[in-house]
């Protein structure tokens, strides 16, 4: 997963900057930085999107080929039952 990089000494000191005190520069400074990871892990990479597809390709072979076997098979009823006495 690629990273984001968040300076966060500079996210602290624009927070000090703005009038914060250490203490609450940091801990939003922290709580930002873990909610950030939180939403990466979620997203998904063009690795992922990739292996999806093919799995996804994969099953649509399948479904292909099981409509067909099963055309088929109708087929074959439809034309016994009008060309067989």
């Amino acid at each position: 997963m690629p990273a984001i990089t968040f300076d966060t000494v500079k996210f602290v000191k624009a927070l000090k900057a703005a009038g914060f005190d250490d203490a609450q520069a940091e801990v939003l400074t922290e709580a930002l930085k873990d909610a950030q990871d939180v939403h990466l892990a979620e997203l998904a990479t063009k690795a992922d999107l990739r292996e999806l597809e093919l799995k996804l390709e994969g099953e649509l072979k399948l479904l292909r080929w099981m409509v067909g076997v099963m055309l088929a098979g109708v087929l074959s009823l439809v034309l016994k039952a009008f060309f067989m006495p």
